[in-house]
């Protein structure tokens, strides 16, 4: 590839729009997933009447049945070629199922009859399942989208950094109006609740779909694509080889479904619930405070996961800040300990404002902030082990490396809904705590496992993956230099196993190049 000044370029660069809309597509789908995961069984249960236990479980159901759906629609991505390119047909698409299908699960099952409440199981799962597909659709276009995007590793650390942005704007809106609107319209359990959010999501998800478009426009074309800009056919039965081939993606989808366990859990609203309001009496006072605290801790962890991405590499900022963060949940854990019923001392208050609170917001500030920084990290590095992909056997399918991520990321958080419907169900509440419900025996343990116990958990094993994980800043320069060189010389008429043959190591590529 030449530049317009003459001198050999090797490295695919984003603009920075680009860079800020395309991840805008995961806010678009994480608008739906926030309200799919903490708030559709208050909906099957409190408004539909459907079985606690059946509303939970459902949850998790589908979150595997999306796990499943993941490996055929990534196989689809990577073989589609149209003049609306690779992956912006499916944005669409996924995005327009998931409107229809929000339609018909929050507001076509209530005209159902109650007197039909077997239909209204059936038809829950069918319009649940729809959603599903369209959510699988986007979403996979988020992972494997990037790696045309650009495999910048000074630009790929700012995608996370932009990812969390748009994240905030879809899902941080809807987890800062949920409970303020849950006050006004009658709680999460209110039909009226839905009235209100859902439409909001519908609305908001579109524009961030559209902005995504604009992003990934004019870098969705075959010249972006792996070394060579064919289309992949790999079979389902491949991806077992192609899985255990690369070690890189096997470390990597335990460290992103580990994180993800623990966000899903530890943000559950049953789970922040139970603790803001049960626990410490006050959940319209704390809940908003201690979510804006995190926020706030988050900004600073941002800009030194770029640093030191940018510097040492993403697995050196994913180890090091993961650390930080399980460290200072060891002073959550102890505080939470030390909370007892009527214990005014050892209550969060911020009017007024203790000790016991002051360092809760600070262990809570810092490790959230912290984990919260790193949380979507996986995404990108999802792009490196595509790339990686790419350089060791020639070929392109991020659609198949992101799918085959979240296969396993999903599998593993879709317990999150379970795990917390079965001890809520544990401690005999058969109806999940929203605000206003009083403390129950059995709630301190379960939110002491839930909100630390759990994630604590996840980021050990999260670091025990990472260190075996060798693509650091360093050894991807070098994969981005080999798959330059090789792509260069296929354009020139080379064929891809003889490139593949005389440029395997970075000192068989010319000084240009590196």
């Amino acid at each position: 590839m030449k530049q317009e000044s003459g001198t050999l370029n090797t490295t695919n660069r984003a603009k920075l729009y680009q860079l800020v809309l395309f991840p805008m597509n995961n806010g678009a789908t994480n608008v739906y997933y926030i309200l799919t995961m903490n708030f559709i069984a208050y909906y099957a249960n409190g408004v539909l009447g459907l079985l606690l236990m059946f509303a939970t479980t459902m949850v998790t159901v589908m979150r595997l049945f999306d796990a499943v759906t993941d490996p055929i629609i990534g196989a689809l991505i990577d073989r589609t070629s149209t003049k609306f390119g690779k992956f912006r047909p499916y944005m669409v698409l996924g995005n327009g199922i998931m409107i229809l299908s929000s339609l018909l699960l929050y507001f076509g099952t209530r005209v159902i009859s109650a007197d039909m409440v077997w239909l209204r199981y059936v038809c829950f799962v069918l319009f649940y399942a729809l959603y599903v597909v369209g959510y699988t659709f986007q979403t996979a276009c988020t992972r494997s989208g990037q790696t045309c995007l650009t495999n910048d590793p000074n630009q790929r650390p700012l995608f996370t950094v932009f990812n969390t942005v748009a994240s905030l704007i879809g899902m941080g809106l809807v987890q800062f109006l949920a409970p303020v609107l849950s006050e006004k319209l009658g709680g999460y359990n209110s039909a009226a609740f839905f009235n209100f959010m859902i439409p909001l999501a519908i609305g908001v998800s579109a524009a961030l779909t559209l902005l995504a478009v604009i992003g990934i426009w004019e870098k969705d074309r075959p010249e972006f694509f792996g070394v060579g800009g064919t289309q992949e056919k790999v079979q389902l039965k491949e991806y077992v080889a192609i899985l255990k081939a690369n070690k890189e993606l096997q470390r990597l989808m335990v460290a992103g479904a580990g994180c993800k366990l623990a966000f899903s859990i530890a943000t559950n609203m049953t789970v922040l619930c139970m603790l803001y309001g049960a626990m410490m009496g006050n959940y319209g006072g704390l809940y908003l405070p201690m979510m804006i605290v995190g926020y706030v801790f988050s900004a600073p962890f941002f800009l030194l996961t770029v640093r030191t991405s940018q510097k040492l590499g993403q697995k050196a900022s994913l180890v090091r800040y993961t650390r930080i963060a399980l460290v200072m949940y060891v002073g959550v854990l102890a505080l939470l300990l030390l909370w007892k019923p009527g214990a005014e001392v050892f209550r969060l208050s911020l009017m007024p404002l203790n000790i016991y609170t002051v360092l809760f917001v600070l262990f809570f500030g810092v490790g959230y902030g912290a984990y919260y920084a790193t949380a979507d990290m996986p995404i990108p590095m999802v792009a490196d082990c595509s790339d990686y992909e790419t350089y060791r056997s020639g070929r392109y399918i991020p659609g198949i490396m992101g799918t085959l991520f979240s296969l396993v990321d999903k599998l593993v958080s879709s317990l999150g809904s379970t795990i917390v419907g079965m001890a809520v169900a544990m401690i005999g509440i058969s109806t999940l705590p929203d605000g206003n419900t009083p403390y129950a025996d059995g709630m301190h343990i379960v939110v002491l496992v839930l909100f630390c116990v759990i994630p604590m958990l996840a980021w050990i094993a999260t670091l025990i993956a990472m260190k075996g994980y060798t693509l650091t800043g360093a050894r991807m320069k070098e994969i981005q230099a080999v798959n330059a060189v090789r792509k260069d010389a296929i354009g020139k008429g080379m064929s891809l196993s003889e490139a593949m043959e005389k440029w395997q190591t970075i000192e068989q590529v010319p000084k240009e190049y590196q």
